[in-house]
């Protein structure tokens, strides 16, 4: 990896760290961070190194801050990360949720669609 996407990513992380800093306090965040192996933290929330591939670090990050407030902090993060080219757009999204099925369908009125033209013709009368 070339030291400028270091760089890239070290601020990316700093970022997020120091956004959850203001967020959950930094000694949770700060505990929650460095249970990220691969990422060195200093007591500012700065990221001082990184080894390992970036995506993973990124991911467990979230994932520590996810244990303790779900999609909140997922939504938090969505500006920062958006703004980096690869800062996790695919990290933020939702789990996929099933959609209960529709409701069964009921025996229409009789007279639905009269009422419907009376009400809307009684509504501009005047």
């Amino acid at each position: 990896m070339q030291p400028a996407q270091d760089t890239d990513y070290k601020k990316l992380l700093t970022e997020v760290i120091q956004k959850q800093m203001v967020i959950l306090g930094p000694g949770i965040t700060l505990a929650k961070a460095r249970n990220v192996k691969g990422l060195v933290v200093d007591d500012s929330g700065t990221v001082t190194a990184i080894q390992g591939p970036p995506q993973e670090l990124i991911q467990g990050l979230i994932d520590q801050f996810v244990q303790l407030s779900g999609l909140i902090v997922r939504k938090t993060m969505e500006p920062l990360l958006s703004a980096y080219p690869d800062g996790g757009a695919n990290l933020t999204q939702p789990p996929q949720v099933t959609a209960p099925p529709p409701p069964a369908p009921q025996e229409p009125k009789a007279n639905a669609a009269q009422e419907a033209i009376n009400q809307a013709l009684g509504s501009t009368k005047g």
